[in-house]
């Protein structure tokens, strides 16, 4: 396994509101960095970051593995029903889990302006190391959601799992797309052999 962690790579958030650079370049050149190196398989476990990468995917030369897709599957497979969509506004705005779920028949309700606010906060504190609070303003985000729908909840921003898994909520509540993705290369690289 080759990781290739790039710092230098723009906000997406910021890219889709306009104020920030656009990332596509050098999220197209970094993957084909990295399958240069002689990979079978791509992987990006940033959700926002495929808005771009959708711009440029069928010219990678080999296979990426695609965590909204995957994502959307694993939430489909465990609540049939729908579930409510934890993201960065930038995730949400564009409607990029929206449209792969239409594709299979499935549905995302949608978090409030003010509930949103307090997603991206939780990300942010993950992203500080505050876990503790994190978890605390992502149990108060989930217990108010299930109060207008006791649906499970998508966690796809790579901090919202951490922060779920920090917050004391029943961990079989949730999908989240880090384990989406893990789970999804594990089936590609082994096949039959794993089965989670």
């Amino acid at each position: 396994m080759y990781v290739l962690s790039d710092p230098h790579i723009p906000d997406r958030t910021a890219a889709v509101n306009g104020t920030g650079p656009d990332p596509t370049g050098r999220l197209r050149s970094d993957l084909l960095t990295v399958a240069g190196w002689g990979v079978d398989y791509l992987a990006v476990p940033c959700n926002t970051a495929h808005i771009f990468i959708d711009r440029f995917r069928e010219e990678l030369p080999v296979p990426l593995i695609h965590i909204v897709e995957e994502t959307v599957a694993a939430c489909q497979r465990k609540s049939p029903e729908g579930a409510w969509l934890l993201a960065t506004e930038a995730t949400c705005k564009t409607g990029l889990y929206q449209r792969y779920a239409e594709k299979r028949g499935y549905t995302f309700l949608e978090v409030s302006p003010e509930a949103q606010n307090d997603v991206t906060e939780a990300l942010t504190l993950v992203k500080a190391g505050r876990m503790t609070e994190a978890g605390d303003r992502m149990r108060n985000v989930v217990e108010g959601l299930w109060r207008i729908e006791n649906l499970d909840i998508a966690t796809a921003c790579t901090e919202l799992p951490l922060a779920y898994d920090a917050s004391g909520l029943p961990r079989d509540r949730s999908v989240s797309s880090l384990g989406a993705l893990s789970d999804a290369c594990l089936r590609v690289l082994y096949g039959t052999l794993y089965s989670r």
